[in-house]
């Protein structure tokens, strides 16, 4: 886990009583075809980026910072089951985008990132570019960082997504004061001043522990967690203790 938290592997239903007395089975949810029909929106509180089904049961928050190589590995393995429920229409998930390992490595390009996210949000197109910007870190990292240029040469990769309005919001930092208000809220996370690091996962509200984080590197023990969040709420409580 990048950040604060240093652990091990890780690094920075039913419908109401028909008359008789039968129970009438809740309709099969429709997954969407794939992660273009997610939709995306910025939550209330001006920070949180919302995906998927906005009346999914389980709500999965993840923080993250672009930089973060740790991220990377999440994103590549852990997070596919999350993305997989999210298309199913079971998990809504919703992102916090910090920007604090810039002041560790230097540059601008965390900051840079999560700007041309949020830009790629107002285009419907957050969950498709932010699959290109996790696959290339290692990448961007080795070679100069999240420059704007590279940024808008990543942005080329996803569909409908390059435009003048968003090469101008990624050019100018259109969206600065979101990204200082996104990395307070992270910040504002956890029982430090500092924020918990990233990634870290919340499922339902409730951090996932040291305990278990070593399961969202997992992808096939993340979705048996999702599996048990869902069936068995009284076993979450539990792992989380």
């Amino acid at each position: 886990m990048c950040g604060a938290l240093a652990v091990a592997a890780v690094g920075c239903g039913r419908g109401p009583p028909a008359a008789s007395s039968q129970r009438i089975a809740a309709p099969a949810l429709v997954p969407y075809a794939g992660i273009t029909e997610l939709p995306e929106a910025l939550a209330s509180d001006g920070t949180t980026i919302t995906v998927g089904d906005p009346q999914a049961k389980t709500v999965v928050r993840v923080y993250e910072d672009p930089r973060c190589p740790v991220v990377a590995e999440f994103e590549a393995t852990g997070a596919k089951a999350i993305r997989a429920e999210t298309v199913g229409r079971q998990v809504r998930t919703e992102y916090t985008l910090a920007s604090f390992k810039d002041a560790r490595l230097g540059g601008d390009g965390s900051k840079r990132a999560v700007n041309a996210l949020r830009a790629a949000l107002d285009a419907q197109r957050f969950t498709e570019y932010h699959a290109v910007l996790v696959e290339s870190q290692e990448e961007v990292e080795a070679s100069g960082g999240y420059t704007t240029e590279r940024l808008l040469n990543l942005a080329a990769r996803v569909p409908g997504l390059r435009s003048g309005t968003f090469d101008a919001a990624v050019s100018s930092m259109k969206y600065g004061d979101f990204v200082t208000a996104s990395q307070a809220a992270y910040q504002q996370t956890g029982d430090g001043p500092i924020g918990p690091g990233t990634p870290a996962v919340t499922i339902d509200a409730r951090m996932v522990s040291e305990k278990i984080y070593g399961n969202l590197f997992e992808e096939e023990l993340t979705a048996d967690l999702l599996t048990t969040v869902r069936t068995n709420p009284v076993a979450w409580r539990l792992y989380r203790s």
